[in-house]
């Protein structure tokens, strides 16, 4: 068993004496309410749009505005992105960001990333805003200044999430963020059942990000499950 709780398993939260608990009537209209709290402007329907139709699962709104809160706090002026998308992403990354920060967006289909320009654009960013990097994610890192970013978010082959990890450790000054998305895999993650081996090493990314002595982490409970970790 990799330590994490199953579907089947509940956790009581201790109350003081006396003190009753306050139960929601329903949790999924919270949630729901809880991640459209934040309005998304026309350039990101445009963006999620383009991701409908080419098969792609961009970040839900919620984690989107939880990126761009980040990214805010920790005044990112530099920040690397593996799966650039068709831009949702990264447009809640830049409103976040510095108004002369950098997004650097890596992807290995390049035609996505016509969209994402196109989206970043129409969202009002100018075009020095985002450096665009087509390739292979672990190919384009290594190539990337040590110590050089705010923040790294991981959004690419849920295979590689390791990889990813240890680029990233690299990458961050200290007190920058990671930011790892789908980390719940649609459930699948804390199932107890076998799983495939992507599902394993997302298990394997949270035990070891959970463990590291050299992160502070939070997993976030919007979209699709967000990890992050803060670099001591």
């Amino acid at each position: 068993m990799c330590g994490f709780p199953t579907a089947t398993d509940t956790v009581t939260p201790r109350q003081p004496r006396g003190q009753e608990r306050v139960i929601t009537g329903n949790r999924q209209t919270s949630w729901a309410f809880a991640d459209a709290f934040v309005a998304e402007d026309d350039a990101l329907h445009w963006a999620r749009e383009r991701a409908r139709e080419a098969g792609l699962r961009p970040v839900s709104p919620g984690t989107g505005a939880a990126l761009r809160m980040l990214a805010a706090t920790v005044d990112a002026k530099a920040v690397a992105e593996i799966g650039t998308g068709t831009g949702v992403s990264g447009i809640h990354l830049l409103h976040g960001m510095r108004p002369d920060g950098v997004l650097t967006t890596v992807d290995s289909e390049p035609e996505r990333q016509q969209f994402a320009r196109q989206a970043f654009r129409a969202a009002g960013f100018a075009s020095n805003r985002a450096r665009f990097i087509p390739g292979h994610a672990l190919d384009v890192l290594p190539r990337l200044a040590d110590s050089g970013y705010d923040l790294v978010f991981c959004d690419g082959d849920r295979a590689e999430c390791l990889d990813y990890l240890a680029e990233s450790l690299r990458l961050l000054r200290p007190g920058g963020l990671v930011c790892f998305e789908g980390v719940f895999s649609d459930g699948r993650t804390v199932d107890s059942g076998p799983q495939p081996a992507e599902v394993v090493r997302l298990r394997e990314l949270l035990r070891g990000v959970r463990e590291s002595q050299d992160l502070v982490p939070s997993l976030l409970p919007v979209g699709d499950g967000l990890l992050c970790a803060v670099k001591r």
